[in-house]
């Protein structure tokens, strides 16, 4: 049997299950004004929202370990096992919620959500360099970084629906069993890299190959060799930092609305579960939107004839130019409406750019090298991301998120110095002799 444009059917199924991943990470931020209810009353809102950040840090640290280790675990198994593994552990983590009792117990399943949940993104990394050529990767990356926004748009309405019929805990235990539903047509359709795949077809095996081979770039009129750099070398290079750094600066900025969205409508707003399901989604479109903008432009200008340095440039600078003006008027953002639709216009930007700065590890490098040097970063994005989740309580005490945003806007600065001062220019690295 042959699939045609069976890469596309892969990283379909990988966006499903990073929407499946956010549903299921976004939960416990929807789910929270129910559970301090039954779990903390008498609770003032900046004592519920302290624990509630710690319960966010033990995730985010178990999340930086995890990518560290789910990079290695991907160039050691392959992607199709690494998948199983992560999204089987996840999910299992997700249901166990439902025996939660207080900090400790949340804070175990969380761990362990943390760690498994983090081998989507270099998993989906390395898989698209596998799967895809060069010029497709943008695109691919920007589907793949979708299905995020998505599982937020779903996830915070259809969870404030669920709390009409079902408990909290009945909650976490369905969107556990739909992460274990997706194991079974990954296992079907992903037997191979695309190399040795069964199914797919001599044209399209040969389109992607082809479009991943080695060029002469250092000009001696020879093809160079792939270069997987051991991981002593591949942290000698600069351009290995500028993607480490960029990841730890603009990170921190996605995962301030995905823990804080509901809190910050409740709390501001005065919104119950119900009414944050009305308004709580409408960020994840906008950046859905801007997933797939950042993919496509990239897409195009790559077919114009642009070099992926150019591209990548333009894109990501793009993305956080975007960002930076609507961070700073969430100071004074007015009604919850006005409110988020900045907030979509912020995550717009972020995925515009985020997209092409995890499409850089495979830029830079090739082979096994991709899903440790995505890790790494990864890795360094969860530490930042954790170090500000840790302040949000103390910066917004009393409602006032203005001191958040400001840090958040700095942060696309930085991500963007990142990429133009320690990548020169956006190719393939060569050993260094």
């Amino acid at each position: 049997m042959k699939v045609k444009n069976l890469r596309w059917w892969v990283v379909a199924l990988i966006a499903i299950a990073t929407v499946i991943n956010y549903i299921d990470r976004t939960s416990l931020s929807v789910l929270w004004p129910e559970i301090a209810k039954e779990l903390y009353p008498g609770h003032s809102a900046d004592e519920t929202k302290s624990i509630y950040a710690l319960i966010s840090i033990i995730f985010v640290f178990s999340y930086a370990f995890g990518q560290a280790i789910f990079g290695k675990i991907f160039d050691w198994v392959g992607t199709r096992i690494g998948f199983v593994l992560s999204i089987g552990v996840w999910s299992i983590a997700t249901a166990l919620h439902a025996l939660a009792q207080g900090v400790l117990s949340f804070g175990i399943f969380r761990a362990i959500l943390g760690v498994a949940e983090a081998g989507n993104w270099p998993g989906a990394t390395k898989g698209n360099a596998e799967w895809f050529p060069t010029k497709e990767r943008a695109l691919a990356q920007g589907i793949f970084n979708s299905g995020a926004a998505i599982g937020g748009i779903i996830s915070i309405p259809l969870i404030a629906f669920l709390t009409i019929y079902f408990s909290w805990k009945s909650i976490f235990i369905l969107i556990g069993l739909a992460g274990l539903l997706w194991l079974i047509p990954w296992w079907i359709l992903v037997k191979a890299p695309p190399k040795k795949h069964p199914w797919i077809t001599d044209k399209e095996r040969e389109y992607i190959l082809t479009g991943q081979k080695n060029e002469d770039f250092d000009g001696d009129g020879i093809e160079d060799q792939e270069y997987n750099p051991n991981t002593k070398e591949l942290l000698g290079h600069k351009q290995s930092w500028g993607v480490i750094l960029a990841s730890a600066a603009i990170d921190p900025i996605w995962w301030l609305f995905v823990f804080w969205i509901p809190i910050y409508l409740n709390e501001v707003y005065g919104m119950d579960v119900k009414s944050i399901g009305l308004y709580g989604w409408v960020p994840y479109a906008g950046a859905m939107l801007g997933a797939w903008f950042g993919g496509l432009l990239a897409q195009n200008r790559l077919k114009a004839g642009w070099s992926v340095n150019k591209t990548r440039k333009m894109v990501i600078t793009l993305g956080c130019l975007i960002m930076l003006p609507a961070l700073l008027a969430m100071a004074s953002p007015g009604g919850p409406t006005t409110a988020v639709i900045i907030m979509a216009v912020i995550l717009f930007g972020f995925q515009t750019a985020i997209g092409n700065i995890q499409t850089l590890p495979s830029d830079l490098f090739s082979g096994k090298t991709v899903g440790t040097l995505a890790g790494f970063s990864g890795m360094a994005a969860k530490l930042t991301a954790a170090g500000l989740t840790y302040l949000v309580p103390w910066l917004t005490s009393g409602g006032n998120y203005t001191p958040a945003f400001i840090i958040g806007a700095a942060l696309a600065i930085l991500a963007l110095a990142s990429v133009w001062i320690f990548i020169p220019k956006v190719k393939p690295m060569i050993k260094k002799v």
